[in-house]
């Protein structure tokens, strides 16, 4: 039976693809911040709860060991502790932003060194990081969030090579809106932490009312969307790099890839027009 390990699982993407792997006969170390709050997971023969923090790297050496210890090996690792800092740059001192790249690229690193000498070991495993359609295109408000994901794509894509000589694969997931996350509340949250700079407003204020209209057309099914990418990615033994699993940033993606950068800048300003007139 093989086993995965996940960080953040308590909610969203996290959540979802911990329960999905355990319907589906998978072992599952669901890992978390805090084991102790509701978490909606219940732990089982095949599912062990254990705290793992990004930012805490004697937590991540600890659940590792655990999950090895407990059903004798780990054959997928899931990185998906993560949250958006969507905000002004401007209003966003030095502390936040460390700690926007110590969760999203740090941590991730982190718990990639916990566990490359098992896969090592064993030449063989799966790394799969879940990144955003923030790692491929940058957006209004977005700048240390879309920083933080830009270095996790170039991350992966250089290990892809690395780890691929030793038998072991790398899986990038690039999710689009995610409704039914708790990702928008908390950037919200570590939003309202920052500086507010009143020059901005106009600005802020036309470029919230355009992510509201794109709120709207985001996938209803992305969680289960992402999920079922990720599975896709644990199991098709192949070395695609890339996932992209929803449909709303699909235009996007396919001009800042396949097209010229005239036109992909005309999309991007046919879409934040109001935010960058203002």
């Amino acid at each position: 039976m093989n086993t995965v390990l996940i960080t953040g699982s308590s909610s969203g993407f996290g959540q979802a693809t911990a329960k999905a792997f355990a319907q589906r006969g998978w072992n599952v170390v669901a890992t978390m911040r805090d084991p102790t709050t509701e978490h909606g997971i219940s732990s089982s023969e095949h599912t062990m709860i254990a705290r793992l923090d990004v930012q805490d790297v004697d937590s991540i050496g600890t659940a590792v060991a655990a999950g090895i210890d407990r059903f004798g090996g780990i054959d997928v690792v899931v990185n998906n502790a993560g949250y958006g800092l969507m905000t002004i740059f401007e209003g966003v001192d030095r502390t936040a932003i460390q700690k926007q790249f110590d969760v999203n690229v740090f941590g991730v690193m982190d718990v990639t060194r916990a566990v490359l000498p098992h896969f090592r070991s064993r030449r063989q495993g799966t790394l799969i990081n879940i990144s955003s359609g923030a790692g491929i295109f940058g957006a209004p408000m977005a700048s240390v969030y879309s920083a933080s994901k830009f270095a996790l794509e170039g991350y992966s894509e250089a290990l892809w090579y690395e780890l691929g000589a030793l038998g072991i694969k790398v899986k990038l997931i690039e999710p689009g809106g995610a409704p039914g996350t708790r990702f928008m509340s908390r950037s919200s949250s570590e939003a309202n932490r920052t500086q507010p700079l009143p020059d901005y407003s106009p600005f802020v204020q036309s470029t919230m009312e355009v992510y509201a209209g794109m709120a709207s057309g985001a996938d209803a099914d992305a969680v289960s969307k992402v999920v079922n990418a990720i599975f896709e990615a644990a199991t098709d033994k192949s070395d695609r790099l890339r996932y992209q699993p929803t449909n709303d940033i699909s235009e996007i993606v396919r001009a800042r890839r396949s097209g010229s950068e005239d036109q992909y800048f005309s999309l991007l300003r046919s879409l934040f027009v109001r935010s960058t007139a203002a």
